[in-house]
């Protein structure tokens, strides 16, 4: 008997990760309670340019956990491209 897989779940839900990727993406609550404040204020610091952006995949928005924690590293820095507001 021979058993299918579904590749899409294997990549979510895999038993490894790759090695030496950090491709894990966050919801804004994760990012929230990473940093300890509201939804809300995710969204709004992330509009601001305040933030690194999250990545689209359809309807919806995550961060890279690698670009939070570097961002955290670097002392939250302000993201935004362009001139001074």
């Amino acid at each position: 008997m021979t058993t299918t897989t579904n590749a899409t779940a294997e990549r979510i839900g895999g038993p490894e990760p790759r090695s030496g990727v950090n491709a894990e993406l966050l919801s804004v609550q994760a990012v929230a309670a990473m940093l300890g404040c509201s939804a809300r204020h995710i969204w709004r610091m992330s509009d601001g340019g305040k933030m690194p952006r999250p990545v689209k995949l359809g309807a919806l928005c995550r961060w890279r956990r690698a670009s939070i924690l570097e961002w955290l590293d670097a002392g939250c820095p302000s993201c935004r491209k362009g001139g001074a507001r």
